[in-house]
């Protein structure tokens, strides 16, 4: 049971770096790639749809994205997705395929994305955090049921407390990537 309620935090936590890594990606380096449209979402047969359900996004050279929408009366509003999706894109329109020029970086707006990828971080640090105080608490709610000892319930805080280190060295880890990967030039 104790076993279970570890693999059931560390899986929650795998959850948050699989969102901080999603967030990471979405922010532009100033290099072409698919993920930067991850989180597009636009208005289309009464509802919003992810662009992945609408289009294929390729990437034709290091600095423009293609993304040919599978149905043409869906273009004009993926246009109108990327437009006002504030990534700062400007989409020009060829029949069903849209062309999205990746523009440069100036230092101040890699200094703001850091910024971001930083803010970005600290958020996945609290969620991690959440994680470790609910599952000690979940842990204390079942302690009578699982009959532990004052040994396995110090055991159990300091195990979630070393997983707990270690998806927060990750999160680090993963900031200081992208943080040095907008900051190249």
């Amino acid at each position: 049971m104790i076993n279970q309620l570890v693999e059931k935090t560390r899986g929650k936590m795998e959850d948050t770096m699989t969102s901080l890594k999603r967030d990471l990606d979405s922010i532009s380096t100033g290099r072409a790639s698919p993920n930067l449209l991850d989180t597009i979402r636009a208005e289309v047969y009464g509802s919003m749809m992810p662009l992945s359900q609408l289009a294929t996004v390729g990437v034709s050279d290091s600095t423009t994205l293609t993304v040919q929408v599978w149905d043409g009366h869906n273009t004009k509003a993926v246009e109108k997705a990327i437009t006002n999706s504030n990534l700062g894109f400007n989409p020009m329109v060829d029949g069903n395929n849209i062309r999205i020029m990746i523009p440069k970086l100036s230092e101040e707006r890699r200094k703001d994305l850091v910024k971001l990828a930083k803010k970005y971080g600290e958020d996945k640090k609290v969620a991690v955090r959440n994680v470790r105080r609910d599952s000690l608490d979940d842990f204390k709610k079942k302690e009578k049921e699982l009959a532990a000892s004052k040994d396995q319930i110090h055991s159990f805080g300091d195990i979630v407390q070393k997983i707990t280190d270690e998806f927060v060295k990750k999160i680090d880890d993963a900031v200081v990537v992208k943080e040095k990967d907008l900051m190249k030039v």
